[in-house]
């Protein structure tokens, strides 16, 4: 099962958090947490990505319209990966003289 966590709880686990900054990364949907009948809900993936506001914000002083480029270019480029890897497991599929040739193309480029 996965775990959720309760606005409080994500408080106490990202330590430089605070409760006002919480709801602004919610307010500016720089983290989308899930809703609840209780509230917030968020996953372990929310908090991984509330540790990185913190240090982007707190370390390199970037401001909530700096933070929301940077997240976006971050998203933008984490799916670019998951792209990436379908192709590549696409291209694993074929037959081997296909796939010589397109990267034989590839190195044309």
């Amino acid at each position: 099962m996965t775990q959720r966590f309760t606005v409080e709880e994500v408080v106490t686990t990202v330590t430089r958090l605070t409760r006002r900054q919480l709801m602004g990364f919610v307010d500016g949907e720089l983290v989308r947490p899930e809703q609840d009948e209780r509230g917030y809900v968020f996953r372990q993936v929310d908090i991984a990505r509330l540790e990185l506001l913190c240090d982007l914000s707190h370390d390199l002083d970037l401001d909530e319209t700096a933070l929301a480029i940077v997240i976006s270019l971050i998203d933008q480029l984490h799916g670019a990966r998951q792209e990436l890897a379908t192709l590549a497991g696409a291209i694993d599929s074929l037959p081997d003289e296909l796939q010589s040739r397109i990267m034989a193309e590839m190195k044309r480029s």
